[in-house]
């Protein structure tokens, strides 16, 4: 189509651009560069493209069990996702994130983190969706600053003016606590209807119970929940100087998954000794004793 990237156009937000030749018929600009360069285990791959006649689509890898939000609401028989999953998804994407924020040169920043552009493949391993809003930015240049709001609505980042990765935190913040809560990011029959203004009058009673998702029923480390959930308020903090980076709350995240599998593993270890004390128990009575 471009001819081996015969002619450049011009540079934009997805890297350079190139003149290109539809079969003859149509001239078009072709931007490149951010699908080549993008890859990580933890992003859903570009396969390939179709361009026959009037038939032009991008090919991406397919994820079988759809998306985050899909599972978190329980709609269409969607299984109820155990916290420790909900954590390695959170892992998942915030490396993916990472990647783009410090993998990619130029870093790159999403500006459409959502659970819906979370997919998730037949092993539950998240994989982050939907470039068209991406953006490619070298730090310190004018380019750095965007004056076009991208996004959707309730993940916003609430400083609209600037094109940085600190807009991505305050998404994925926003995205955590529908993780732990799995309430609506905004829903205007609450008393507080932004989910973060929601989480904080909940935080202010001090009880985790009425926070997390009912449909977990109890199953999880509090500690690990109090850890994630703070982590997911300075996430979505209003001011981005008070944000953690994409790096940061990986290592967080990481520790938080750590403590939850020690603590699942160490419940079912004292579970099987209380089993096996009370088979012995039941085994004693079930003999006549030694006379």
């Amino acid at each position: 189509m471009t001819k081996n990237l015969q002619r450049p156009l011009g540079e934009g937000g997805f890297g350079v651009v190139y003149h290109g030749d539809l079969n003859g018929l149509q001239q078009v600009a072709v931007k490149v560069e951010l699908l080549l360069r993008v890859h990580h285990i933890n992003l859903v791959s570009l396969v390939g493209y179709c361009d026959e006649r009037d038939h032009l689509a991008l090919i991406y890898e397919y994820m079988s069990n759809v998306d985050l939000k899909h599972h978190l609401s329980g709609k269409h028989g969607a299984s109820v996702l155990s916290w420790s999953t909900r954590l390695r998804i959170a892992v998942d994407s915030a490396l993916g994130l990472e990647y783009l924020h410090i993998g990619c040169r130029p870093s790159m920043v999403h500006r459409d983190v959502k659970s819906t552009n979370i997919l998730l493949d037949e092993k539950f391993t998240a994989k982050i969706a939907d470039f068209g809003l991406s953006r490619s930015f070298q730090l310190g240049e004018e380019s750095h600053v965007s004056t076009v709001i991208a996004g959707t609505p309730g993940y916003l980042d609430p400083e609209t003016g600037r094109l940085a990765e600190m807009s991505d935190v305050y998404s994925f913040g926003i995205v955590l606590l529908e993780i732990i809560t799995n309430q609506r990011v905004t829903d205007h029959t609450r008393e507080k209807s932004h989910i973060t203004e929601w989480t904080a009058f909940m935080l202010n009673r001090g009880d985790i119970t009425r926070i997390m998702d009912p449909k977990l029923n109890g199953e999880y480390n509090s500690r690990s929940v109090w850890r994630a959930l703070e982590l997911a308020m300075l996430c979505a903090n209003p001011s981005s100087g008070k944000r953690p980076s994409m790096s940061q709350v990986v290592v967080e995240l990481k520790e938080c998954l750590i403590s939850e599998n020690l603590m699942k593993r160490q419940n079912q270890d004292m579970d099987s000794q209380s089993s096996l004390e009370m088979s012995m128990s039941f085994d004693t009575k079930d003999f006549p004793s030694a006379r």
